[in-house]
């Protein structure tokens, strides 16, 4: 360690800072924090801990790619960001994000194979007939209407169900469950009890698919791990939930934000609706610009660490702003626009490392299908209301839209 190391100036404003600007923009005080103080502490609203946010896109490629940061939300400098009781801690069941090595790179060599872009190409006609029925049902009933209940939601969802193989009854769980993680007016209590509830539902799922398997994802991990007996029961539940999370929850608020983004767009969205072919680039800037879990990407040092000559002691916990880093000048030129013609694969809005979105190949053909065919269905699409009237949330680690009033 050199003798320039500092600990840095400590300010610890309230995080989540809030947007005070356009809400499709990140919060107006992360270009700030690059340019004066970009490894600095901020003080958790859930907790009143004081954590680190590094905010610059080399110093979060750092963060997300040290061996020397773990995810493990049971460390007790882990900066959690939702209110988990120690009691419920303690017994939890980590997530497949809360993992490290080598418990982690089993779990992730479970799922991998099945989430290639190849398969996830293979499901494009499933995911174009199921946007269809609901841009159908939705021009049956004229405008204005709300676009994430009609097709935010629910497409998604459906394409989740074809993923683990669940029809029937459990497609209209799945969808119950779907509206309610939109609900604006759902109280702490009504949302822990629909945890609950999907989870005993994933326990039961995978009890099904064990001793009664079919040919989809979950399925395959199942009969696969019967050859290596890696994981028991508990860890293919837990992979069952992300997919569940990852499936539906960050596509639907994508899906909404997106539409926003290139309403407020014209220019661009005119031009990629003269050429679809402009839609793969369209949604990999989609991802930069909105960013919609930016501060997901939370660690805890196990060692002492040294960024831009600030120490990070190990035990401290620190969040590595995805959305500032995506908005970041020293790596995207003019980062505040929306640029359809932008190489943005550089972002980091699915992660960087070993814990990168292994859903990414599956939301990327999803949001394609979803706004190639919505834009080139209905082409007079428009907001039914101003985006200032518009209700975002921050709920959960996700940004997005309770509704989206749309009409043509």
């Amino acid at each position: 360690m050199t003798a320039e190391v500092t600990t840095a100036p400590i300010t610890a404003p309230a995080f989540p800072l809030s947007r005070s600007r356009c809400p499709l923009s990140p919060p107006q005080e992360y270009e700030r924090l690059r340019e004066e103080q970009s490894v600095s502490k901020v003080t958790l609203r859930v907790s009143g801990k004081q954590v680190w946010v590094v905010t610059r896109h080399d110093q979060v490629r750092q963060v997300l790619g040290s061996p020397d940061m773990s995810s493990n939300w049971k460390l007790p400098g882990y900066p959690l960001q939702v209110p988990l009781p120690p009691e419920v801690l303690e017994t939890l069941e980590l997530p497949l994000v809360a993992m490290d090595p080598p418990d982690h790179t089993v779990r992730r060599r479970a799922l991998i194979p099945e989430l290639t872009a190849k398969r996830m190409q293979a499901l494009r006609p499933r995911i174009q007939e199921v946007t269809n029925q609901h841009i159908d049902a939705m021009l049956a009933k004229g405008g204005p209407v709300d676009l994430i209940q009609e097709l935010a939601v629910p497409v998604p969802s459906l394409v989740f169900c074809e993923l683990i193989g669940v029809g029937g009854e459990n497609v209209d769980f799945f969808r119950r469950y779907a509206e309610q993680m939109v609900n604006r007016d759902i109280t702490p209590e009504e949302f822990g009890a629909a945890q609950y509830e999907m989870e005993m539902h994933l326990q039961g799922l995978v009890t099904a698919k064990t001793e009664n398997p079919g040919d989809d994802v979950l399925s395959r991990v199942i009969a696969k791990n019967n050859e290596t007996g890696e994981l028991q029961h508990n860890d293919l539940v837990a992979l069952a939930r992300m997919l569940l999370f990852g499936g539906f929850d960050t596509t639907a608020n994508i899906i909404g934000l997106g539409t926003v983004a290139l309403l407020e767009n014209p220019a661009q969205l005119a031009e990629v609706k003269a050429d679809p072919s402009l839609m793969p680039k369209a949604v990999e800037e989609l991802f930069r610009y909105l960013s919609i879990s930016d501060s997901a990407t939370a660690r805890v040092a196990t060692k002492d660490i040294e960024i831009d000559g600030v120490l990070i002691r190990a035990g401290e916990g620190i969040i590595a702003l995805n959305g500032s880093a995506n908005r970041d000048d020293r790596f995207f030129a003019n980062p505040d626009a929306l640029d359809i013609h932008r190489e943005a694969k550089g972002h980091l809005a699915f992660g960087h490392g070993n814990h990168q979105c292994p859903g990414a190949n599956l939301v990327r053909v999803e949001l394609d299908v979803v706004f190639t065919t919505l834009f080139s269905r209905i082409p007079t699409l428009r907001l039914a209301a101003p985006v200032q009237e518009l209700e975002f949330k921050h709920d959960q680690l996700i940004y997005g839209l309770y509704s989206l009033p749309v009409t043509w």
